[in-house]
């Protein structure tokens, strides 16, 4: 080809994205143990193939978060998977499909590095992270935990049909909380650096290396903050970094673009960018499927980005109630041995509950689905420390309601009839594979963890008028530590105290009150044990003031303690304690709740009436909460 020839060349380049997937691979819900349209790789497949089928140059790749999140990872976890093994079901099925390449997100270290080396090793397609480094055996030196950037050789088809060499350079970053969340699988084995430091670093290695197209798979989301060492949520940061071409990213479990980012800092969300760089994140469960394509023009100079269009491309239509993708018949085929062991494990029992257990209205009031999970750490950590020096302080359990719909949809609620309980209860108690950790605290320092989970809230003004809604969508609900063995109130016509990251908003605001603990006021300077898990034990500052609070660092899942309680108890009658209580209403002001349609049948508060549907699929309450019952 001359150079004249090779002056002002057009392509287009589509980049697909999959993550937070969560070991959803089927359109299956493990938890209510019932099929679903709403979610699931089987149907995001279909539009994977769908949207190959419209563009000559395709490049896939996964974000992250795949190996954990629901009853099928914990099946898949204790199978024999790996090398010259059985390869993991999600491979089984990706590979299909024919991924370019992947990053890791944070829950792939949930279950170790040894489970994660083997699973890896069925992929057919390549890893790369840029920001983790494996320790030596004698603690010293570290190496790349996986190649730091990829340079995948490819040919392009232009617009008249003619095909040019092409080199993408691929890298991906995890945000560095993991060090903290999974500390007992990476301690002394990995060390994690910044993510926007190292995308620094390498953007331009990859350039000299002649990569055509920089994409970057960022697994984490987008905060509107100033950059910071060590950002969790980088999205924003990693952006104004030059040379990448487009970003795709996660963690956060949102849709980019979509209305949820309007009028956010560097957000154009008619052209799907972010400080101008192409970017998309496709959800969560496989409910969305990134897309964005790239418009390229070749000059002497080189290939370049001229315009581009991005979309995340969902599944299932929520207002219409309608699938939007068929099931893929392939990755059902290869899924079908993994989803009937699931099946099969799910439904091994447990106990018996005499007594329904849902989380509808966890958020607005005590709930029997988060009492019966601290009521089983309690006993746990009491037993625990029985011999030693913190024997005969008071123990308290910190739990949080984990379904409660949100950004997840209206069918995210724990939703569990009276009757048998069985492995699928458990996991829909309690979604995560964390491991019991107790902390020893003070009595302020408990009320300042109180303050920090109260924030949940948004501050309800007295004079607002009827309709004002009471939850902060952007506090995640697995934030909202109910703590028991104290009584108290949340007073949410005071604005919050703390930001959902820990960040002193307002030092003078308290919403916390009449904080007691067996009758009488708790004192600044007394002594607690709270039970908790290591999520919060090493990831929140207000949980644990100076990184050395924990007194029990236990190897057990908060699941199988869940589990042992149950199975010892036999029959169970759960019921919540109503410790605390929401007060700052005036009466008769009727604040606005959204919860899962199917809570209209349920026994939900006093003062409670369902007054029609959102379009997306929720229940719309109006609750006049001066009625509730007090402590």
């Amino acid at each position: 080809m001359t150079e004249e020839s090779k002056l002002r060349i057009k392509a287009n380049v589509r980049v697909l994205e999959t993550t937070d997937l969560h070991m959803h691979m089927t359109s299956y819900d493990y938890y209510g143990d019932r099929a679903t349209e709403a979610y699931g790789f089987v149907r995001t497949a279909a539009l994977i193939r769908q949207a190959r089928a419209e563009s000559r140059n395709v490049l896939l790749f996964d974000n992250g978060d795949l190996l954990q999140g629901n009853p099928m990872g914990d099946y898949a976890a204790g199978q024999a998977v790996g090398e010259g093994e059985r390869i993991h079901p999600a491979y089984e099925a990706m590979n299909l499909l024919g991924y370019d390449a992947a990053t890791l997100g944070n829950h792939e270290f949930n279950y170790g590095l040894e489970y994660l080396d083997r699973a890896l090793a069925g992929a057919a397609f390549p890893y790369t992270n840029a920001n983790l480094y494996r320790i030596g055996q004698d603690g010293t030196g570290r190496a790349s935990y996986l190649p730091p950037y990829l340079l995948l050789e490819r040919e392009i088809e232009d617009e008249e049909g003619g095909i040019h060499p092409f080199k993408i350079g691929v890298l991906g970053v995890v945000t560095p909380q993991i060090m903290s969340w999974d500390k007992a699988n990476l301690e002394g084995k990995l060390i994690a650096e910044d993510m926007a430091e190292s995308v620094r670093t390498f953007v331009p290695k990859l350039k000299e290396a002649g990569a055509d197209l920089v994409i970057l798979l960022a697994h984490c989301g987008y905060e509107d903050l100033p950059e910071a060492p060590m950002t969790e949520n980088a999205v924003l940061h990693l952006s104004r970094i030059p040379g990448i071409d487009a970003i795709l990213f996660g963690h956060a479990h949102k849709v980019f673009p979509s209305a949820a980012f309007e009028g956010k800092t560097g957000v154009d969300l008619g052209n799907g960018t972010i400080n101008g760089i192409p970017a998309v994140e496709a959800g969560y469960a496989g409910d969305h499927l990134g897309v964005i394509d790239l418009e390229l023009e070749l000059t002497e100079a080189g290939w370049s980005v001229t315009d581009s269009r991005c979309e995340a491309r969902p599944v299932y239509d929520s207002a219409k109630g309608m699938p939007l993708a068929r099931s893929d018949e392939a990755a059902e085929r290869v899924l079908r041995e993994a989803h009937e062991g699931t099946l099969a494990y799910i439904r091994t029992p447990v106990g018996e509950t005499t007594e329904p257990l849902d989380s509808f209205f966890a958020l607005a009031l005590d709930s029997a689905s988060v009492q019966i999970v601290n009521d089983a750490q309690r006993r746990y950590v009491r037993r625990e420390l029985a011999d030693t020096p913190y024997a005969e302080l008071p123990v308290l359990a910190a739990g949080a309601p984990f379904k409660t719909g949100g950004r997840y949809g209206p069918s995210y609620y724990t939703n569990i009839p009276a009757g048998p309980l069985a492995v699928k209860h458990i996991a829909d108690l309690y979604n995560y594979p964390n491991t019991l950790c107790a902390l020893l605290l003070s009595g302020a320092e408990l009320k300042e963890w109180l303050e920090w989970s109260a924030g949940l809230f948004r501050t309800i003004d007295p004079a607002g008028g009827d309709g004002q809604r009471l939850i902060d969508p952007d506090f995640p609900s697995f934030n909202f530590d109910i703590i028991d063995g104290v009584t108290y109130t949340i007073d949410i016509g005071r604005p919050a105290r703390y930001s959902a990251s820990c960040e002193l908003l307002r030092p003078d605001s308290e919403r916390i009150g009449d904080l007691r603990y067996e009758g009488r006021p708790v004192q600044a300077d007394e002594k607690f044990v709270v039970a908790t898990n290591n999520y919060r034990a090493f990831s929140t500052p207000v949980a644990n003031p100076d990184g050395r609070r924990v007194v029990l660092d236990s190897p057990d899942e908060n699941r199988q303690i869940l589990t042992d309680y149950i199975r010892e108890s036999g029959v169970l009658s759960p019921k919540a304690d109503k410790n605390w209580t929401i007060v700052g209403i005036p009466a008769g002001l009727k604040i606005e709740l959204l919860s899962s349609p199917e809570a209209r049948a349920s026994e939900g508060p006093e003062g409670l009436s369902f007054v029609g549907m959102t379009d997306d699929g929720f229940a719309r309450f109006e609750w006049d909460m001066s009625v509730q019952e007090r402590l």
